[in-house]
């Protein structure tokens, strides 16, 4: 077995589309809209050289999967951060972390030294955590 995918709910797919791929720098890795069922849309991104595992841009769906109670629930948790989070390995926690500040990607924690290397962390537009570490070697092993 491998991770093929994972989730995060979003509140708009085309803003979180645009966050992933025009300021993170991901690519779409699958779009697809399937009118049978209702115009879902299955919508992934991951980062460029990886494309065995990608993130589902999930839209928050109505009912009769989800009633309006946990819709609700379900946006409060993710606005909150605690929705799901993504964990981003780099080599260079601070160049990639300017990168992405240059790109418009506003994070609530700067990298700061942390015991198992460097780590930083923002939100998409949803509001979902994501945590961008450089792990140390010592760590690591």
């Amino acid at each position: 077995m491998k991770i093929a995918t994972t989730q995060l709910w979003v509140h708009d797919q085309e803003e979180a589309l645009k966050f992933w791929t025009e300021k993170v720098g991901f690519e779409v890795r699958t779009d697809v809209t399937m009118p049978e069922l209702g115009d879902f849309r299955w919508l992934t991104v991951s980062p460029p050289g990886q494309e065995d595992v990608a993130i589902v841009l999930m839209a928050i769906p109505g009912e009769p999967m989800i009633d309006p109670a946990t819709q609700q629930q379900i946006r409060d948790l993710a606005a909150k951060g605690f929705a799901g989070t993504v964990f981003l390995a780099t080599d260079d926690c601070r160049a990639d972390y300017e990168r992405l500040v240059a790109n418009g990607v506003e994070f609530s924690e700067a990298p700061e030294e942390r015991p198992y290397g460097i780590d930083a962390g923002f939100r998409d537009p949803s509001g979902n955590a994501i945590r961008l570490t450089q792990v140390s070697l010592t760590f690591a092993s």
